[in-house]
């Protein structure tokens, strides 16, 4: 029986499934951070607390840049970029319009709810980064695994930022409503 090598490849590999694979993930989170990119702006709209307003609107900006990002990765990797649909984002918006519809307007409650639904996002989008960067070494694509590590610091920033307001004040106020 032959032994499989745990050497790791360095050589840039051009066609596999394993990169067909990377693709097809890229291709999802390019689905979820355009959905992300239409439905923050929603979510802005229904928070009450001014600093978290402000943090959807950075984060606004941050997903529009994310999304010229993974466009150029793939370019990168000569390939068209194409979306598709990313069902775990699509569970994941639905669930934050669903916090929006069951809490009251101008709440703190609604804001933290508004909180855990991004967070679940961004937790998302860490994974998908975290796990897309180390594929990319694999493949011995090391600058499209320096991008996507970019991508994934802006995205766990977000999620300190949005846990530094819930721990502020917010959950506090939401909890005594």
């Amino acid at each position: 029986m032959e032994k499989k090598s745990n050497k790791r490849t360095t050589a840039r590999i051009e066609s596999s499934d394993f990169r067909n694979f990377f693709i097809d993930q890229l291709k999802d989170v390019y689905w979820a951070e355009k959905a992300l990119h239409k439905a923050l702006p929603r979510m802005r709209k229904a928070a009450t607390d001014e600093r978290l307003m402000k943090t959807f609107e950075q984060h606004v900006n941050e997903t529009k840049e994310q999304v010229i990002m993974v466009e150029e990765i793939f370019g990168m990797l000569g390939e068209k970029p194409e979306a598709k649909k990313c069902d775990a984002m699509a569970g994941l918006i639905k669930e934050a319009e669903s916090a929006i519809e069951d809490t009251q307007h101008e709440s703190y409650t609604r804001d933290a709810a508004l909180i855990m639904a991004a967070q679940k996002a961004e937790h998302y989008e860490i994974a998908s980064y975290g796990t897309l960067s180390v594929l990319a070494l694999h493949m011995g694509e090391t600058e499209v695994a320096e991008m996507l590590q970019r991508i994934l610091a802006e995205e766990k920033q977000a999620d300190v930022n949005l846990t530094i307001l819930a721990e502020d004040c917010i959950n506090e106020c939401a909890a005594s409503e």
